[in-house]
């Protein structure tokens, strides 16, 4: 799967037109906190593969109906929702990992028993 390239490389005016939107709308987006595009040393505006990705993915919510602040509490509770999976994975791999160890320390002498019922039963003895 191709992951998005995170090195900022296209000017404003290449990635509105990328994403089909005006300059002035990622100028917009910027301000509202919806985007946080690199910078050149001269303040340039550079953007990555990446916040194409995003604009595409705000302008879908938008045309949806959603306005900017409700895109902006989506983005975040998406972007909450990611680092509580990857830490959910890390605790699995961390579970999974312990209880691997635990297994490799038992006692090896040790034989396992059957889980199995006995049942005694008393037979009538002889009477003489």
């Amino acid at each position: 799967m191709n992951r998005p390239s995170l090195r900022a490389v296209y000017v404003i005016s290449v990635a509105a037109e990328l994403a089909g939107m005006h300059p002035q709308t990622l100028r917009n987006y910027e301000r509202t906190g919806l985007l946080d595009p690199s910078r050149t040393a001269g303040g340039s505006r550079r953007y990555s593969e990446v916040d194409l990705e995003r604009l595409r993915h705000i302008q879908e919510l938008t045309n949806a109906g959603i306005n900017l602040e409700g895109v902006k509490r989506i983005l975040t509770l998406e972007a909450e929702l990611v680092q509580m999976r990857a830490n959910a994975e890390a605790l699995a791999a961390t579970l999974h990992a312990t209880i691997e160890e635990t297994h490799r320390h038992y006692r090896r002498d040790l034989v396992p028993v059957q889980n199995a019922v006995a049942i005694f039963v008393e037979t009538p003895r002889p009477r003489g």
